[in-house]
């Protein structure tokens, strides 16, 4: 978990003491590993489990806080975004049943957060970016109001002069920019600790490294953000771009990311990360004072290292170090970042078995890695695996060029049983965990290709808002049924229960594939598409997507009408359009925005988010909306089926929708 006892380290000689203790911390460090204070001999693992929340519409509910304090749980924690939960499981040792242990850890608080978000109208979901998820979600109000969470929007938000640009090309295109870091909270993880003895440190960080491609190829979750096919798994995109504090540095400096894969191999250990971040980056937040740490560790007590830890907490490596101390022991560990949330429990378990099996096997087989494959290459390779997943080619030892699915089925699977061997781990729960991962890389289907093989399959049904929200709808039934991903059927329009949940806000059915123009194009233009398009009206915009009008039929009726306006030759968009159309925003309820064109006399409206044109809704829509409800009615009769409380109501108590 991350921490949240945080200081202020702004300037000054706030910051100059925080950074003295940090100092001090590294020194501390340093002598514990010199005098052998660190616990060895024993591995241990850990697993934090994050997830999201939905409520009866399948969309982003805010609970999370309150089913934290519902569940009372001292495992749990809350997360950056209202709409998140995460869980710190229990540490064990590797061996034995600890994987069926943890799997069984992870159905009992899922299970439990289950039952109390159900009391908040809500249920949990394991994916790693909720797809039903929009921009109007990320706004400051959905922050879980932590000192932590604030200082740190603040902080990053001042280093980023106020922007974040998310730019991430797919098979679509996304060009995002947001004002907050709650972009960051998109991410749904499974974060795997693995305990290390310090001696071996440095090769073993290696073959995280090495690994982290194939294994983030196989389990990637995450291919759909907004409504837009980008890398199989954006999370890693979207971490790296939005964390980023550089700044405008210049073209000529290389700059490092606090969100990084790193920029070489290990060669000595543990210290030599550390140092190299204290070194790079400057801390965000200071932490709590403690008794000097080289005092106690001259007393052979081992510190807390809060310092060193709050630093830590605002590095973001993708195999990250951790310092800990469990029963007055102090112990360090290799902290994987890399993986989703999801599909199911049982997906992530077996992710978790591949991922440990080739932890302790491979350094005993690999030799020196740094005499085997240049670094750029393991980079390179993690950066392929999340944009194409188990499609990725890479580039592994001696030069070899293997595609992920073949490496992970001919060498790393039965390498990662070898390892689950050595480890002690009981044969049946090894045959069972890595019997999903191989059928899982030999079908080709982890999650996110079930994504968007269902994206796929619904293409030219519903609006974009009820594709998405079926895909939400079908992975929580999905998951409930306990089926590994790979055999998942892919996911069909129908699945997201009472459609008419699909129509309660504007941005759940406005179109967003809009044909627009300029205030200085030519009217002609205007007819022209809506001749081609067979549409009523064209929005106007300006180069950066601002609404600045609206032509419609009847301004282009105007013009025929007056000869005195043909008479004048060519005419722009600017000459005739509606410079102040009604506009609403996606959040407005469907009652509303009816009520709204009714007064108004308009038959469509724009639909604007912050300032700039998304989308657009009109009467087509509206009837479209009226004949599906008869429809539904004449073939079920009136639906008993109350709205969710979060739904818009009229003064009479009805579901606009």
């Amino acid at each position: 978990m991350g921490v949240h006892q945080i200081g202020q380290t702004d300037s000054g000689p706030g910051h100059r003491a925080a950074m003295q203790r940090l100092l001090t911390d590294l020194r501390a460090l340093e002598a514990m590993l010199d005098r052998g204070m660190f616990e060895t001999g024993i591995t241990r693992l850990g697993a934090e489990q994050e997830l999201a929340f939905v409520d009866r519409a399948w969309q982003p509910a805010m609970v999370g806080p309150e089913v934290l304090e519902a569940l009372d749980e001292p495992r749990a924690t809350c997360e950056i975004g209202r709409f998140n939960l995460e869980f710190n499981c229990t540490p064990r040792e590797f061996t034995g049943s600890c994987l069926r242990d943890l799997h069984r850890e992870l159905e009992e608080l899922v299970g439990a957060a289950t039952r109390a978000a159900a009391k908040l109208g809500a249920r949990p979901i394991l994916t790693g970016i909720l797809p039903t998820l929009t921009p109007e979600h990320l706004s400051l109000e959905a922050i879980t109001p932590k000192p932590r969470y604030l200082t740190l929007n603040e902080r990053i938000t001042a280093l980023r002069n106020g922007r974040y640009d998310l730019r991430i090309r797919g098979t679509d295109t996304l060009n995002f920019t947001h004002d907050n870091i709650m972009v960051e909270a998109l991410n749904t993880s499974l974060q795997l600790h693995y305990q290390v003895d310090p001696d071996r440190f440095a090769e073993t960080f290696n073959v995280a490294q090495l690994i982290a491609a194939p294994v983030l190829a196989a389990c990637a979750n995450s291919p759909v953000l907004f409504g837009k096919r980008l890398w199989h798994e954006n999370r890693i995109a979207i971490f790296e771009q939005i964390v980023d504090t550089t700044g405008d540095a210049p073209v000529e400096r290389d700059v490092l990311k606090r969100v990084r894969f790193g920029e070489k191999w290990c060669e000595s250990g543990v210290l030599e990360l550390y140092k190299a971040d204290v070194a790079r980056f400057r801390s965000l937040f200071g932490a709590e004072h403690e008794e000097d740490p080289m005092a106690l560790v001259e007393r052979g007590i081992a510190p807390r290292l809060a310092a060193l830890q709050a630093h830590n907490s605002t590095m973001y490596r993708w195999n990250r170090p951790c310092y800990g101390v469990t029963g007055g022991k102090p112990h360090l560990r290799i902290e994987n970042r890399v993986l989703p949330a999801g599909p199911t429990i049982l997906d992530e378990v077996a992710g978790t078995a591949l991922w440990l099996g080739l932890m302790r096997r491979l350094p005993e087989t690999m030799g020196d890695l740094r005499e085997r494959m240049a670094f750029e290459h393991a980079r390179a390779n993690f950066v392929n695996a999340a944009r194409q997943g188990m499609d990725a080619q890479l580039r592994w030892l001696d030069d070899r060029s293997v595609s992920a699915r073949a490496l992970l089925l001919d060498e790393l699977i039965p390498a990662a049983k070898e390892g689950l061997a050595a480890a002690g781990i009981d044969v049946a729960d090894a045959d069972l965990y890595l019997g999903v991962m191989h059928d899982r890389v030999d079908t080709g289907r982890n999650g996110a290709r079930w994504m968007l093989d269902s994206v796929a399959n619904m293409r030219g049904q519903g609006t974009r808002a009820e594709r998405l929200t079926t895909l939400t709808a079908a992975t929580c039934t999905r998951q409930e049924s306990g089926a590994p991903g790979h055999e998942w059927p892919i996911a069909e329009l129908h699945e997201a229960g009472v459609w008419k949940l699909h129509y309660a806000r504007v941005g759940q059915y406005m179109t967003t594939d809009l044909f627009t123009v300029g205030p200085d194009e030519l009217i002609d233009l205007a007819a022209s598409i809506m001749d081609w398009e067979r549409i009523r009206h064209v929005p106007v915009e300006d180069d950066q997507h601002r609404l600045v009008g609206l032509i419609s039929y009847r301004c282009l009726l105007r013009l025929i009408a007056d000869p005195n306006r043909r008479a004048q030759g060519e005419i722009c968009v600017a000459d005739i359009m509606n410079p102040n159309p009604l506009t609403v925003s996606p959040e407005t309820p469907t009652l509303e925005a009816i009520e709204l064109m009714k007064a108004r006399g308009a038959s469509c409206v724009p639909v604007v988010a912050n300032g700039k044109l998304v989308g657009i809704v009109s009467e087509h829509d509206y009837m479209r909306i009226a004949g599906r409800l008869l429809e539904e009615q004449l073939r079920t009769g009136p639906d008993p089926t109350p709205p969710p409380s979060d739904a818009p109501h009229d003064a009479a108590g009805n579901n606009p929708a």
